[in-house]
């Protein structure tokens, strides 16, 4: 039998939707039996930005006990699940400052094979949240990663909104928690991603 799966959950949120699907994907991949690290990246927007919104500057608060993404979580992990806002459907670019970072690892081979997979919101419905994930997927298959998508392989999915590249939700510029459909599914892609890098450890099995 394998040892448990190391899981790190990567995000960037600026007004809560992504950190709630953050939390959400961490808990499924939890409760499944995975070893977990929840982080978020480093803060790039200066602190009158962050102030001039109410809902931000609650976010940044009540996000001040989690740590900061590391390149060591990168290469201790077996799985990571990176969490974005889209920004013109695209990565925010605190999360890809730190894509941007890895450089060290990738050319030592230490981002290869292992599983990835992401989750995205945007303000609205159409705001590019399968884009923003597609984009993402660029930097893993660099790596020579192993992507890994909900797909529509269970209900929970379709609950969700059907997006088969990954949870995401429409924030309603930031107004609009992920409501408990989105938090299911992210669960189930912790718990996906999780039962994948097991069967990927030494003794694993599908």
């Amino acid at each position: 039998m394998s040892e448990a799966a190391r899981v790190a959950v990567i995000y960037y949120s600026a007004t809560g939707s992504v950190r709630k699907l953050a939390e959400a994907v961490a808990e499924g991949a939890a409760k499944d039996g995975a070893e977990v690290r929840l982080r978020k990246v480093a803060e790039l927007a200066p602190e009158a930005a962050i102030n001039s919104n109410p809902t931000w500057a609650e976010n940044h608060r009540d996000s001040e006990h989690i740590a900061e993404a590391t390149l060591d979580d990168l290469e201790w992990a077996d799985a990571v699940v990176f969490g974005s806002p889209t920004r013109f459907g695209l990565p925010a670019a605190q999360l890809k400052q730190f894509l941007d970072l890895t450089g060290p690892l990738w050319a030592q081979g230490k981002l290869a094979n292992k599983v990835y997979s992401s989750f995205a919101s945007a303000a609205n419905v159409h705001g590019g949240q399968e884009s923003t994930i597609l984009a993402l997927n660029n930097t893993f298959y660099h790596w020579g990663g192993i992507i890994v998508s909900t797909g529509y392989t269970d209900p929970l999915v379709f609950q969700a909104g059907g997006n088969p590249y990954g949870p995401s939700h429409a924030s309603n510029n930031g107004a609009d928690l992920p409501d408990e459909s989105r938090l299911e599914a992210a669960r189930y892609l912790g718990r996906r991603v999780n039962h994948i890098a097991s069967a990927l450890r030494p003794g694993g099995s599908l």
